[in-house]
């Protein structure tokens, strides 16, 4: 009874009480509630919906991600519509290039002109060149640069993998004294900014005679790569070491444990390296561009580039050609990277594993 007394008597009391005076605010600033309670953001006169400032939110970060990818996608569109300009007379069409070429190859006054005019020139004047003891001096060898590109990325890439893979198996399945403190010594090196060592690598290959030749390009990627084999290395970590033990038992040796049983369980993590270090390799312009001088038969396809610029059989102000023979550079490695990407972020994801 006492319970039921003082419950009754505190609902009157509560009735009783007066209610608190509710804060009175500007129109102006009624108005600015409900202007930022639409788009979610909550004021002491308005409160937003968890619902809606989500929405906002998301309409927002869409907005600057549709902004970046745009910024990253658009150059490479102005270089493929550019390769379609008609710059044959003058350069204003690519001057002028937002979506596509005012005067291009399609609706060219010229009636000799087709609509892949432009890749034709390349091509054809590549092929019209064929005397290598005068590169460039009367045309562009451009398969000659295709050749030397094609040659410079797979013989290094393919050697260079599979020395790295062996260096990663040395260092995460193997046991010897110092295996750590040599790998970590040699991960420093990553520091070591590339362009600072340029000037004694050169000094290095001119005194080895590796200067203006093939050599240069191809025999140091022999050696492999440390970023490659601290990727292969993180990958082996995961493998199951009951495997190499076994096989120890019934007496094969490292060799034939790396041969036989490493390649083949490794080989998704390598051939995900392969395809970057391929991609390094076909665009490695800084190299060719120290190395080896710019009227040598050797140079790079991304060197050549440069020699296409400046010293063409296209006049001054012809420059689609040059911009077709770019997209041709440019083409094999996305379509790579397109085919193989879910290989490489794969094998990127699975070298997260801890020792």
């Amino acid at each position: 009874m006492e319970n039921n007394e003082s419950m009754i008597l505190d609902a009157e009391t509560a009735q009783a009480a007066p209610a608190p005076e509710e804060k009175k605010h500007s129109p102006l600033r009624y108005a600015w509630g409900a202007f930022a309670a639409f788009f979610g953001f909550s004021t002491k006169t308005h409160r937003a919906s968890k619902k809606r400032a989500k929405l906002v939110m998301d309409i927002a970060t869409y907005i600057v991600l549709l902004f970046g990818a745009f910024i990253m996608v658009y150059p490479f569109w102005w270089m493929v519509a550019g390769s379609f300009a008609d710059t044959s007379q003058k350069i204003t069409s690519l001057n002028t290039l937002i979506w596509w070429p005012t005067e291009s190859t399609l609706n060219s006054s010229d009636p000799n002109m087709f609509f892949f005019w432009n890749y034709a020139q390349v091509f054809t004047s590549g092929l019209t060149n064929n005397d290598i003891s005068k590169p460039f001096a009367e045309g562009f060898n451009y398969w000659r640069a295709v050749l030397n590109n094609l040659f410079y990325s797979i013989v290094p890439v393919v050697v260079g993998v599979i020395t790295s893979a062996s260096a990663a198996f040395a260092f995460a399945k193997i046991e010897w004294i110092g295996r750590n403190q040599v790998f970590f010594f040699l991960l420093a090196a990553i520091m070591v900014p590339g362009p600072s060592i340029m000037t004694t690598q050169y000094a290095m290959y001119s005194a080895i005679g590796f200067i203006d030749n093939w050599l240069v390009m191809v025999i140091p990627g022999l050696f492999g790569s440390i970023m490659t084999a601290f990727f292969i290395r993180q990958f082996l970590f995961g493998m199951p070491t009951s495997i190499i033990e076994a096989a120890k038992i019934d007496g094969a040796g490292y060799f034939r444990i790396f041969c036989q049983f490493v390649l083949p369980l490794a080989m998704p993590a390598i051939m995900a390296q392969g395809l970057l270090s391929f991609m390094g390799c076909w665009n490695n312009y800084v190299g060719s561009y120290i190395f080896i001088d710019k009227g040598s038969e050797w140079i790079n396809l991304p060197h050549a580039m440069t020699i296409m610029d400046t010293r063409s059989p296209y006049n001054d102000y012809d420059k689609a050609p040059v911009i077709a023979a770019s997209v041709v550079c440019v083409l094999p490695v996305l379509i790579l990277f397109g085919c193989f990407q879910k290989l490489i972020i794969g094998s990127l994801m699975l070298t997260g594993s801890k020792e």
